[in-house]
């Protein structure tokens, strides 16, 4: 099968929306984990919701 360069480009933008969604994830669950128990109680979360929370995020 020959990659058109549409499908090619296609290819990049998806490996370029992961990498990007990957990176707010991170990002998220740092920030997230940076607030004392009392920050992220004022936000509505626990602890163990972080992980949840960042992936909602993308």
């Amino acid at each position: 099968m020959v990659r058109t360069s549409f499908e090619e480009s296609k290819t990049t933008m998806n490996l370029i929306r992961s990498y990007r969604n990957w990176r707010v994830y991170r990002d998220t669950i740092a920030e997230l984990g940076r607030l004392s128990n009392r920050q992220l109680h004022d936000l509505g979360i626990v602890r163990d919701e972080i992980k949840m929370v960042a992936r909602k995020a993308i």
